[in-house]
């Protein structure tokens, strides 16, 4: 099995890129790897890394794709980009079996929908990130942003692959669904969440619990929350804007603080380092576009080697599951 990943993707590229490739070789088998983007920068890094190179192989494309693009455009006509070559593998090779992307997030949803094949039945595929919950546990937001208007069907479709993916990557048999809207009562929201409530709530393969808000996102009452791309997009950057400000304000409150504050931490130091451990976004890997016949996972624009090692063996072990069936 072939993980495909985009070296030059993301702010960090392609350094980290790469450095990420080769922690997740050593953090995990049974899988190799094929980088895309500059075949010579690559291959020094490689060397200068370590890396297994009986598991890696380098497939030049010189091209890169920034955020400054029309990804439509930019798309069809950079055939020879890191991002466009890996997708071609991943749609050519038999044993690709996933594509991994910190770059361009409009770029990256283009090429997934020209060129890779949604599951039948699938209306748009959708991006579903893994995000802590404060029980120690994670849960699916799905869509955050590649699909701004929706219909109800298309809500219904989130639901039923947020809950096959937390099956195959979290382990969890019977997902909770709740769909994100401004009350938890069954009659809140707009006409779109109050036609998807009535769809998802009507479907007997699903595990639906109702309404939920977005302060209750990551409270661990869900496995899964569905929602439009703009409602789910806003919802996710105030999450990670809240986990940012707490964390700034904390530290700043311990430097600026006086004896006391100082103290203070390190008779708390262990429980703040667990905090921070739940908190940390690397640890999770990338944003899944569920709903492809193949593994897509765009990771953070600003990945370095440990988020980027984290989405690789996401995709891996999402593959893995699709291979067997689960």
């Amino acid at each position: 099995m072939k993980i495909v990943v985009d070296a030059y993707g993301g702010d960090n590229a392609p350094r980290e890129i790469v450095a990420g490739a080769v922690r997740a070789l050593g953090e995990k088998d049974g899988f190799d790897i094929v980088l895309t983007g500059a075949e010579n920068e690559i291959k020094a890094l490689l060397k200068e890394f370590e890396a297994p190179l009986s598991r890696v192989e380098v497939v030049d494309a010189p091209d890169v794709i920034t955020n400054d693009m029309a990804p439509v455009e930019a798309v069809r006509k950079m055939k020879n980009s890191s991002l466009v070559k890996g997708f071609q593998i991943l749609n050519s090779d038999p044993e690709a079996r996933a594509f991994v992307s910190a770059g361009s997030t409009g770029a990256v949803l283009t090429a997934a929908s020209l060129l890779v094949k949604r599951k039948p039945g699938v209306i748009r595929a959708a991006l579903a990130p893994v995000l802590p919950t404060v029980t120690g546990g994670r849960v699916i937001l799905v869509d955050c942003g590649a699909n701004s208007e929706c219909k109800p069907e298309m809500l219904l479709n989130f639901a039923e692959q947020g809950a096959d993916m937390a099956k195959r990557s979290l382990g969890i048999r019977d997902p909770r669904i709740g769909l994100l809207s401004n009350g938890t009562e069954d009659k809140k929201g707009t006409d779109l969440t109050r036609a998807a409530f009535k769809l998802i709530s009507e479907n007997d393969g699903l595990n639906f619990v109702g309404n939920t808000e977005a302060r209750e996102i990551l409270s661990g009452d869900c496995d899964v929350v569905v929602a439009d791309g703009f409602s789910g997009n806003i919802a996710l950057k105030a999450c990670e804007g809240t986990a940012l400000a707490f964390m700034t304000l904390l530290k700043e409150g311990i430097v600026n603080g006086g004896i006391r504050a100082k103290l203070g931490y390190l008779l708390m130091r262990p429980v703040l380092k667990k905090l921070k451990t739940t908190m940390d976004y690397n640890a999770y890997g990338g944003a899944v576009m569920v709903g492809l016949e193949k593994v897509v996972v765009k990771a953070h624009g600003s990945s370095k080697a440990k988020s980027m090692s984290a989405a690789i063996i996401q995709a891996a072990g999402l593959a893995e599951g699709k291979e067997n069936g689960v």
